[in-house]
């Protein structure tokens, strides 16, 4: 009786949860999927092929496109982890009490507005008549106005801008855990600090660096705002050609097959990130 009780409490706990996967993510998914097999061949004609995703593969604007937005999420993931882990290490490690607090509020200050306006004034920065152009006209380090908008520089900052908090979060929270004596230990024994890092601290954090490698990664390769804004109409990113078969060509079919393609992709580097790491998914996503 008792057993069933439970077993009942376990799944109206879980209906909730099993309802917003299946109606907001499985449904819609495999909808999507459907509509990438179909083939229009009339008005309002469709076959079952594969013809969309043979579009892609013929196409080498759309598959350059493809890998060049793995290519710089991949950056941006790695340049995101390196800026983020001595942030969250001075953050878990080096401080205590208030200052702590006020360093890790420091960190989530920015993403009290909107991707949109945080964006926006990387743009007022970067652009030609903007605060670093102005700068460097008045220091006499160029002689006319600096555009740097519109590169693959910019939209790397904003990328790695926009992903650092989901970064830091999980490895402070990971590092927090490390004992203080076991570095102590360390160096008592004689070993440097670069050996410390590599045999005590990294391992320790490793399933903090996997899961916010994972998040950033899946926010800049999903990410449409920051590379149109930053890197305009010519900045080349998959999600645009998304975004441009299906609210500008209207072409659903193809639209869903990218979206497919993109899915795959990140399944795939998620994996075999994983993998290289010898971190588990369940393990990661329980730290």
């Amino acid at each position: 009786m008792a057993s069933d009780r439970s077993r009942l409490t376990f799944w109206l706990l879980m209906a909730p949860l099993l309802l917003w996967l299946v109606s907001l993510i499985l449904l819609p998914h495999v909808g999507m999927f459907l509509v990438s097999l179909r083939e229009k061949v009339g008005i309002r004609e469709y076959q079952t092929s594969f013809a969309n995703y043979a579009v892609f593969f013929n196409e080498p604007l759309y598959w350059n496109t493809f890998a060049r937005t793995a290519y710089m999420s991949i950056t941006a993931t790695i340049l995101t982890l390196l800026i983020g882990f001595p942030i969250a290490y001075y953050i878990a490690k080096m401080t205590r009490g208030r200052s702590k607090t006020t360093l890790f509020l420091m960190c989530l200050i920015p993403f009290w507005v909107s991707e949109l306006v945080r964006t926006f004034g990387w743009m007022i920065l970067l652009r030609e008549t903007g605060v670093f152009s102005n700068l460097l006209q008045g220091l006499g380090l160029v002689s006319g106005p600096v555009e740097m908008l519109y590169n693959d520089a910019a939209i790397m900052t904003g990328l790695v801008y926009t992903s650092m908090l989901f970064m830091v979060v999980p490895l402070v929270t990971t590092l927090d855990s490390l004992d203080d004596s076991l570095i102590e230990a360390g160096y008592d024994l004689g070993a440097s600090s670069f050996t410390i890092l590599r045999e005590i601290v990294i391992p320790h954090a490793m399933p903090g660096i996997v899961s916010g490698c994972i998040v950033v990664f899946m926010l800049s390769l999903g990410n449409y705002l920051t590379p149109v804004l930053l890197g305009g109409k010519d900045s080349l990113w998959f999600t645009g050609l998304i975004y441009s078969q299906f609210i500008t060509r209207f072409n659903w079919e193809l639209g869903s097959a990218f979206g497919f393609l993109l899915l795959g992709l990140s399944s795939v580097i998620v994996f075999l990130g994983l993998k290289l790491s010898g971190q588990s998914l369940g393990k990661t996503m329980a730290q």
